[in-house]
């Protein structure tokens, strides 16, 4: 039994259509699937009602330097006697939105860009592909770094560096994807009832492509708190005092004795990494299994 390819003027009901059929929800039964929601609720919460948890006001330093967790600071203080614990849950809603705004920015961008390339061919093909091989050629983090100290420090520049480097992988994978579909019966049937090239890419390629995207948009989530985390670390990304997990990680490097001060922002990005990545496993085993019984 072959999967159909889904054509129609809603495309998201196409992507419901096929999550449902492959069993997404059920894959995240799974013991790892589970972990990964829980910690990803967790911090979606802590994002939303950091101000409701914080016991204090994380810019405050109100508190002894370099205290050891104890019953009134959970997480111990910093080198200026800031609660670490109020801080960590305050860079939670700066890190997970701009993370969220990085890979939906870029996979709409490098899709949308990706999918004319796809589809045109040619001579925009040809020039969207040696910019993307340009792109490639350099580690992202690297060049992120050079974009985000070339335009100066601060977590704007940081953003614009991020979305600089990121759209070049989706615009390669969905150039690929488009290039398989526009040869297919459905998609030449929509060109000969009048659809344009932008209504064709709409309405008959993007549902066929979504499921894919939707993968790596978690994998990509992960990427993205870790390089926003380390242009942070770097002194590129968000500036002292505002919390955020890169510079507080990086304050407790200076300090080895004072464990605690990178300790719990490094586990914060741990869990986060993690658990998004065992969504986007159990979403993945979910389409491979779709595919090898659409092809048994």
């Amino acid at each position: 039994m072959s999967e159909q390819p889904v054509s129609g003027l809603m495309p998201f009901a196409g992507l419901r259509r096929r999550l449902r059929d492959n069993g997404f929800l059920k894959s995240l039964r799974t013991p790892l699937g589970i972990i990964g929601v829980i910690f990803v609720a967790f911090w979606i919460l802590m994002a939303i009602f950091g101000p409701l948890v914080e016991p204090y006001d994380p810019l405050a330093q109100e508190f002894d330097r370099l205290q050891a967790p104890n019953a009134t600071n959970w997480f111990g203080t910093d080198q200026v006697g800031r609660d670490v614990f109020s801080r960590v849950i305050a860079s939670a809603r700066v890190t997970i939105p701009i993370s969220v705004f990085i890979v939906v920015v870029s996979v709409c961008v490098g899709s949308f860009i990706g999918a004319l390339a796809g589809y045109l061919g040619k001579v925009f093909d040809e020039i969207i592909m040696r910019l993307t091989d340009i792109m490639f050629a350099f580690p992202s983090i690297i060049l992120a770094m050079i974009i985000s100290a070339t335009l100066g420090p601060g977590l704007k520049n940081a953003v614009i560096a991020l979305l600089v480097v990121s759209w070049p992988s989706y615009a390669r994978i969905v150039r690929s994807m488009v290039l398989t579909l526009k040869s297919s019966e459905f998609v030449i049937a929509g060109r000969l009832i009048g659809r344009g090239v932008l209504s064709s890419l709409i309405v008959d390629v993007l549902p066929n492509v979504l499921t894919s995207m939707l993968v790596l948009l978690f994998t990509d989530f992960g990427g993205a708190v870790l390089m926003l985390s380390n242009l942070s670390f770097l002194g590129l990304g968000v500036l002292p005092p505002d919390p955020d997990w890169g510079t507080m990680v990086q304050n407790g490097m200076g300090n080895f004795s004072a464990w605690w001060v990178a300790l719990f922002p490094g586990l914060a990005i741990l869990t986060l990494v993690i658990s998004v990545n065992f969504i986007g496993d159990a979403l993945q085993d979910s389409l491979d299994l779709q595919n090898v019984t659409s092809h048994a």
